[in-house]
């Protein structure tokens, strides 16, 4: 039997909100929150953090996936790498600026694409877009 979780994409419109949803969905056992990080979000799936169980199979069913898919397409990931180059201190500048380059070419992935491509890599999770 599969644990299954829902997030709620109607309650998605920005990044902060997208976290927001995220830790309502599975850091409820915690006191602590998931930073806004595509590092943590991987962390998270590796699971026993929050209710997300350490290797058992589980079902998330996003709603509203098309809409949070188009809201965190190219634009949407080339502000944030953006964003990233204004605060080149915490950040590798060549990495973000070749990011940025395959972006405006057509061949990069976007945040929500990476989104995806880290639930895939965690072999027990199935995803239902709803």
């Amino acid at each position: 039997m599969s644990k299954a979780f829902t997030i709620n994409g109607a309650n998605i419109n920005d990044l902060e909100t997208l976290y927001k949803e995220l830790n309502k969905t599975f850091m409820q056992n915690e006191d602590w929150e998931l930073a806004q990080s595509l590092d943590a979000l991987n962390d998270l799936f590796y699971g026993g953090i929050g209710s997300f169980p350490s290797g058992e199979p589980v079902t998330i069913t996003w709603e509203n996936f098309e809409q949070n898919q188009r809201l965190f397409g190219k634009d949407f990931t080339i502000r944030w790498y953006e964003q990233k180059l204004d605060q080149s201190q915490h950040y590798n500048i060549k990495w973000v600026r070749e990011r940025l380059a395959e972006l405006r070419k057509g061949t990069g992935k976007t945040y929500f694409e990476i989104i995806l491509e880290i639930i895939a890599e965690h072999k027990n999770i199935r995803l239902i877009p709803a």
